[in-house]
């Protein structure tokens, strides 16, 4: 551990640390089925455009791209996988939930 040049009698002792650069390890999440995802819809604007954004997916990462590339080539637009959500460029609501629901994902009521 690197001596702290201001340390005044504090002791570092039991898993302390004055480095502040150390990150932690992100939790992994649990991987569910498609029918038991809960998927909710919110719509935001960015730079005066609309970005559709669709959430919570419990899928490991592989399958979270692969979904992506999927419904980007049927729906015919832009989108990014972030943590356990999907955007996707433009106002795309219904046909996304349209998709979803033939791939055989849930919707929340």
């Amino acid at each position: 551990m690197k001596k702290n040049l201001f340390e005044m009698g504090a002791s570092w002792d039991n898993g302390w640390s004055s480095d502040n650069k150390e990150k932690s390890k992100p939790q992994t999440q649990e991987i569910k089925d498609p029918s038991k995802h809960r998927l909710h819809f919110a719509k935001e604007k960015r730079n005066d455009k609309t970005v559709t954004i669709v959430k919570p997916f419990f899928l490991d990462e592989s399958t979270a791209e692969a979904l992506l590339k999927t419904l980007k080539k049927s729906l015919a637009t832009g989108g990014t996988a972030k943590e356990n959500t999907l955007e996707f460029q433009g106002e795309v609501t219904e046909k996304l939930k349209a998709e979803l629901i033939k791939l055989g994902y849930g919707m929340k009521k």
